[in-house]
Order: structure tokens, then C-alpha cells, then sequence
């Protein structure tokens, strides 16, 4: 099958229409340098992420770590590359974080409170905003956590900001270059909330393409995406979204992703 028009898509990252219109402009630039005709959509929420990943024409979609790694090999999209941060927990690599978010004025003022709070979550195949959460609560709080009213799913970050800010949650785990983004260009959306805590540097989304993607067309989009940072047109693109740059990935570093949200999961002792 030869796909004409592969399409790119930011919709993990897509946090508002201006957030979402510096991606369609790096994905514009990764085009015209790559020779490759993109189809850039929205898929826009409510939509179901894991329709997004089941499309054959995928050519640059984002897609988080722990369902691509859940994905058994002969089925998987192919890495395309991830994006570095430019902010110190990416150290510099393919990595990122979540932020143990709370309510600047809430009930929860110190890591200890957290095992008693009311935790808000995303979906439960999402790194970010569930099994990082867990792993954090399992290293803190291992077999100690009281059994506590959650809310979810709350489907992405927006639906954790306003569980918060609304006090329908205590905390919440949000991804950490999301917030990155926020605070860059929608710093109202943030006011009210604050960091308690960060969880370890693990590898980040990454852009996927389907397998049945020609490998030339691949190639061209990952040697695109890789070099970008190497021209200013590409910088000035990389700098607006906070990032460095891109950079090739290789898929067995996700395999770390379900062997600690299965961890967490026997250590914790408490579902959600």
C-alpha cells in the first residue's frame, strides 16, 4: 500500500490553539525539508487516542510510551524520534517527567499528605498521568497508602487542571513538558496550581509512523526531524515549543514503562 499523504499529528500536545498552531508550523518546516507531503490534523478530544495509533498513514504522530510499549512488536508503529526539552529534568536526553501537581491554597501542603489525598487521573494506559503518579506514591508510600476517593478518567491535562481547581481532586500527576508549554504560552491556565513534586526522567512521547509506511518516506521524516535544530528557521521553530531538539529513539528503552507501572502496581496495594 503506498500512503500519498501521511499524516503528522501533535494531539498530545495540542493545549490550545496556539500551542497547536506552533506544532502545525514545525510540522509545515519538517514537510518542505523533508520532501514529504504531511496531512497535519487535530484529532481533536473527545476522539480516542488509540484510533489515532491504529491508522495506517501515520506519518509524525505523537503517541506516549506506555501503550506503545504495551503494543506487541509485530503490531507496533515505528519510532520516528522524540523531542528533548529544553528544561533541566530532560537531562538534555529524550526523556521526560510528570509534576505532582496540588492547589496552591488546597489541602495538600507536603509529599507526606499525599497518601491521604484525593487523587485525580487521566486514562489508565497514560504514563504521565497515571502509572507515574502510582510509581511515585509506590517509592513513597509502599504498602502505607490509605485507600482514598479518585476521580478519572479526566481524559488529559485540562481535565487535571480543572479537577483541581475546582476541588474535586487533591492532586494529580501531569506531564512535564505539557506543563512546559503552558507555562510558555497559556500561563493562566497554571495560576492557582503548584509543583509538590517530580517523578524520575523517563523516555518521552515519541513520534511514531505506521508500519506500512514506505522506509524512504520514514527516513526522510526522521532525518528531517533530527536535523532541524541545525538551522535557524529550525531552532526559532524548536525554541517556541521549548524544545532543543529531536532525537532518534530506540524502542527497547520503552520496555521500562511496563515493568515499573507493574511494580508500582504489587508495591502500592490499591487500585484505581
Amino acid at each position: 500500500m503506498v500512503i500519498c499523504k501521511p499524516i503528522a499529528c501533535s494531539r498530545m500536545y495540542n493545549l490550545s490553539p496556539r500551542i497547536r498552531g506552533l506544532w502545525d508550523a514545525l510540522f509545515a518546516l519538517v514537510s518542505l525539508r523533508s520532501g514529504v507531503e504531511l496531512e497535519i490534523i487535530a484529532h481533536a478530544a473527545p476522539a480516542p487516542l488509540s484510533e489515532l495509533w491504529a491508522r495506517p498513514d501515520m506519518g509524525a504522530v505523537f503517541m506516549c510510551g506506555y501503550p506503545f510499549s504495551r503494543t506487541p512488536e509485530g503490531l507496533r508503529p515505528a519510532a520516528v524520534a522524540a523531542p528533548v526539552s529544553s528544561e533541566a529534568w530532560s537531562l538534555e536526553q529524550p526523556l521526560y517527567a510528570s509534576h505532582i501537581l496540588v492547589a496552591s491554597t488546597g489541602p495538600v501542603n507536603a509529599v507526606a499528605d499525599l497518601a491521604a489525598a484525593r487523587w485525580g487521573w487521566t486514562v489508565r494506559d497514560s504514563q504521565s498521568g497515571y502509572h507515574a503518579a502510582r510509581s511515585f506514591l509506590a517509592g513513597q508510600f509502599a504498602g502505607k497508602m490509605k485507600p482514598s476517593m479518585t476521580v478519572g478518567p479526566l481524559l488529559n491535562p485540562s481535565g487535571i487542571i480543572a479537577a483541581l481547581k475546582d476541588g474535586r481532586i487533591d492532586a494529580g500527576a501531569m506531564d512535564a513538558y505539557a506543563f512546559q508549554l503552558l507555562s510558555m504560552h497559556e500561563r493562566d491556565e497554571i495560576d492557582g496550581l503548584r509543583i509538590l513534586a517530580t517523578t524520575d526522567p523517563l523516555p518521552a512521547p515519541l513520534l511514531v509512523a505506521a508500519q506500512t509506511l514506505p522506509a524512504d518516506i520514514a527516513t526522510a521524516l526522521q532525518r528531517s526531524l533530527v536535523t532541524l535544530h541545525e538551522t535557524s528557521e529550525g531552532a526559532a521553530a524548536l525554541k517556541r515549543l521549548g524544545l532543543r531538539r529531536f532525537s532518534p529513539v530506540v524502542p527497547s528503552a520503552y520496555d521500562v514503562l511496563p515493568q515499573r507501572a507493574d511494580d508500582a502496581d504489587r508495591r502500592l496495594g490499591i487500585s484505581w
